[in-house]
């Protein structure tokens, strides 16, 4: 299956096969690999399920903003090369993070599960952009690329002072590098429409229903194309779902939800309102309808290397109650519209991410096509309702389980037990 026209054929996932439910205690199991959870990509009119291994942001910015520190600090094991210079980072560096969620640990302790699974993000560290970049300076047209291929844009924007590192437009001005980047995505989208609308006077429609998704895409085109020529991104022109779906395979750049990431200093984390650089990033960020978080990625990388219980004390003692990424990973699950599921027994505790809307049956097609094809129904009770009884069986009891069929609309937090027919 593949994830869109634009990403890479994925790895496969463990499932269980052959079984009336699933609640994480089956025993028979198709050999595939469990390295993490899926993400699923689906068509606005939810009708083809697509699944994808996990959500993938990418970290951008300029030079020396501190991308390669925040990525070092948030994901195990990071070998992003930190240096006081550009383009240090030329391949992009990939990590796997586990979505913090302290409702995973408490449904494992309930069900005494042998393992608990985390959903899961992938942060992609791409290398510094600079002015020109569309046009391949600085490697542009190659870090463009990279990209291309993720779900979400993290753009690192500098807010702290520091004169041994080195900015590489020699001052801190937020909006003038939200500005170098928007502008680089802006020329190399405006590229390549031109060349796509170039390619369509050219070709013909072979049939009618051809030529209807040609004009829709043609339509479409025409809009952004405009907006872009006004300094506005993809993002921000309405269209038609015909229209969206028409012009998906281009994976346009400033069609992708972005995140500013406002990176201040240390003795900033507590009041980060009070830095006039964050209020900058806030307004721009209203501007081009994009969400803001504020981090330290010199916090988050001193936090790195602290033990797990000295780190809330040191968090303590700069007057903040939690890390900055579990921000930043909530943030770009809301930006992209994800909810989490889980299901919990004996064998493991599984958080599950889907796209928010997404019925009982496609939330089971995450775990397996199979699932979504056989479903039946659904064994659901809430998690409040859930940790109050403390078991499936008691749940039923208290009447707090709830059958759910083909057209419920899986909630925030639901532990769902499915029942399918392969």
């Amino acid at each position: 299956m593949a994830r869109m026209a634009c990403s890479q054929l994925l790895p496969s996932m463990a499932i269980p096969l052959k079984s009336s439910f699933l609640n994480g205690s089956s025993h028979q199991w198709l050999r595939l690999s469990e390295s993490t959870n899926p993400v699923v990509l689906i068509k606005r009119r939810f009708s083809v399920a697509k699944i994808s291994m996990s959500l993938r942001a990418g970290i951008v910015g300029l030079p020396n903003v501190g991308k390669s520190t925040l990525f070092n600090a948030v994901v195990e094991n990071g070998k992003a090369q930190a240096a006081n210079f550009p383009f240090c980072t030329i391949e992009p560096n990939v990590g796997i993070v586990a979505v913090p969620d302290t409702r995973l640990h408490v449904l494992s302790d309930i069900s005494k599960s042998k393992r608990a699974v985390p959903a899961s993000i992938e942060f992609v560290d791409i290398a510094g952009l600079v002015k020109g970049a569309s046009q391949g300076e600085g490697l542009g047209n190659k870090f463009l690329s990279h990209i291309r291929e993720v779900d979400s844009i993290l753009q690192v924007v500098r807010c702290f002072e520091d004169n041994d590192i080195v900015h590489v437009n020699g001052k801190v001005e937020p909006k003038a590098d939200i500005d170098v980047i928007n502008l680089e995505l802006i020329f190399s989208d405006l590229d390549q429409i031109e060349k796509r609308m170039e390619k369509l006077k050219k070709g013909r429609a072979k049939d009618s229903q051809a030529k209807v998704k040609e004009e829709a895409e043609k339509s479409a085109l025409e809009k952004i194309q405009q907006a872009l020529l006004d300094g506005k991104p993809a993002r921000s022109v309405s269209l038609s779902e015909f229209e969206k779906d028409a012009i998906t395979q281009l994976c346009l750049l400033t069609m992708k939800p972005v995140i500013f990431v406002a990176n201040v200093a240390e003795s900033e984390v507590a009041e980060p309102e009070n830095n006039p650089h964050v209020k900058e990033v806030i307004k721009k960020a209203a501007e081009l309808n994009s969400g803001v978080v504020t981090i330290s990625a010199q916090v988050e990388s001193e936090l790195s290397e602290l033990p797990l219980e000295e780190r809330i004390e040191y968090l303590k003692s700069l007057g903040v109650n939690e890390s900055g990424l579990g921000n930043l990973i909530r943030e770009t699950y809301g930006l992209l519209g994800l909810r989490t599921y889980f299901t919990s027994g004996e064998k493991e505790t599984k958080a599950w991410t889907i796209l928010t809307g997404m019925t009982a049956p496609q939330a089971a097609g995450v775990i397996h096509s199979d699932f979504e094809k056989g479903f039946i129904r659904a064994e659901t009770v809430a998690y409040d309702d859930f940790v109050s009884a403390g078991s499936f069986a008691a749940a039923r009891e208290k009447g707090l389980l709830r059958l759910e069929g083909k057209d419920y609309v899986v909630q925030e937090g639901d532990i769902m037990l499915f029942r399918f027919n392969v």
